[in-house]
């Protein structure tokens, strides 16, 4: 087990379990400071190579996963692996698809979609879960209940 993320690195919150995971925009670069064990590239092309474990959903910005179920699958087996590793959540802006990725994960912890979507407003970034049909795949996420990691 790595050390869990620092409290103060940049984009890290804490979820109501304690996991910690980070969230953070492609286009900033790379922060200062510990690295991820494993990165969730929410982007429409294939992510740049990283020295860590890699997952990518095919995502177009302002829109969905291009496969929602396969996107629940891979985000909750990351949410499994914050208990043990350092996770971040990552797409180009760092707002609309990590805000919406990190409020399926609050969904994880067992708050409503709406709960899920205020908190990482005002936890993460203000303006996370930027279009209607986000805040959809949310309450989809609540829908589907416990599911297991990627096949």
């Amino acid at each position: 087990m790595l050390e869990p993320w620092d409290t103060d690195t940049v984009g890290v919150i804490t979820l109501p379990s304690g996991r910690r995971i980070r969230g953070r925009g492609l286009r900033h670069g790379l922060p200062e400071g510990q690295e991820a064990q494993l990165a969730v590239h929410l982007t429409e092309q294939p992510p740049p190579a990283v020295p860590w474990e890699s997952l990518w959903i095919p995502w177009r910005d302002f829109w969905l996963p291009a496969d929602p179920d396969r996107a629940v699958r891979t985000l909750r087996a990351a949410y499994d692996r914050a208990v043990h590793e350092r996770v971040e959540i990552c797409c180009g802006g760092g707002i609309g698809r990590t805000g919406t990725a990190l409020s399926a994960l609050c969904v994880f912890e067992g708050m409503t979609p709406r709960e899920a979507v205020r908190w990482v407003r005002r936890t993460y970034h203000r303006r996370a879960v930027e279009v209607p049909w986000q805040r959809r795949f949310v309450r989809r996420v609540a829908a589907v209940g416990d599911v297991a990691g990627p096949e």
